[in-house]
């Protein structure tokens, strides 16, 4: 199963169909993308399920819908087993950002990262989760694809915000502080945390 959200309510990619409660079922040959996201936003519907045939094909059939945006991203912990925030559109968010030129997945990551906070010396630890959101430029909706990563570093420095990016505040936050910043965040990024 997959979900690509539509700010905070997800479409649900599955095989399976259930009677609908609070959701509505489309299937997948011959959904109108366009519809169901006017759907979301405009109704109170709580999400979506696009049913198709095969489990392996899913996302592949359903990212042929929208033009794709691949983004790297990380969640960075520190010594101290805090984790790495940024502060932009009045919301809660890890670091990330798109991939430029023949960079890497990992290196478009660690570059946002740094480019975002300030923060150096970042490593990789693991793969995390890949999420997906639909968002809107210039009239046309596209699908952000972000491939996440979990990574370490010991940065002892300044965070620096990267303003031209909306960007206003980078901080370290403990548990505690992470649970409270999550009630102001996106779907996606609560999935990860």
């Amino acid at each position: 199963m997959y979900r690509i959200f539509v700010n905070d309510k997800p479409i649900i990619l599955t095989t399976e169909v259930s009677p609908e409660h609070n959701f509505k079922n489309y299937l997948m040959s011959s959904v109108n993308i366009g519809k169901v996201i006017k759907e979301l936003n405009s109704t109170s519907l709580e999400e979506v399920r696009i049913i198709g045939k095969k489990q392996e094909t899913l996302i592949k059939k359903f990212l042929k819908k929208l033009p794709n945006v691949i983004a790297g991203g990380g969640k960075v912990i520190n010594d101290k087993g805090e984790v790495l925030f940024i502060y932009r559109n009045d919301k809660w968010d890890l670091p990330k950002g798109k991939t430029e030129g023949k960079e890497t997945i990992e290196e478009t990551a660690l570059r946002e990262v740094e480019e975002e906070t300030g923060v150096s010396g970042l490593s990789i630890v693991k793969p995390m989760e890949t999420t997906y959101h639909i968002f809107k430029r210039n009239g046309k909706h596209k699908i952000k694809i972000t491939y996440w990563f979990e990574m370490k570093s010991n940065y002892k420095g300044d965070l620096l915000p990267q303003e031209n990016e909306g960007i206003t505040k980078v901080v370290w936050l403990n548990q505690e502080e992470q649970i409270k910043a999550l009630e102001n965040s996106y779907a996606n990024i609560r999935s990860l945390i």
